[in-house]
């Protein structure tokens, strides 16, 4: 049986990618999981492993509002997502901050 340091919680939410290593990018993506050290998303880029990663996922509140939680953290590894061409790309989640979304 797999054992984990933290709880992860099955959320589908909009993510883009904005920076790959040193390149700024702009790349779009759905969460399949997170937890406090780390997110799992599909995307359909590739990401090399072991390069700084910038993504914001966005956070829909009960109102219009939402939330953009803005994330630093690592590739750890990325994969096909079976047919199509889109990765399942796994990232730690080694700081973040929240900022407003324009709405």
């Amino acid at each position: 049986m797999e054992q984990r340091r933290t709880r992860r919680f099955t959320l589908q939410l909009p993510v883009s990618i904005t920076r790959h290593g040193t390149e700024r990018v702009t790349h779009f993506g759905l969460t399949k999981n997170i937890s406090s050290g780390g997110v799992l998303f599909t995307g359909d880029q590739d990401a090399e492993v072991g390069v700084s990663i910038e993504y914001v996922i966005t956070l829909a509140g009960p109102t219009d509002q939402s939330v953009n939680l803005r994330c630093i953290g690592k590739v750890l590894r990325s994969a096909p997502a079976g047919a199509g061409s889109s990765y399942d790309v796994a990232a730690t989640l080694e700081r973040y901050e929240f900022i407003r979304a324009d709405n």
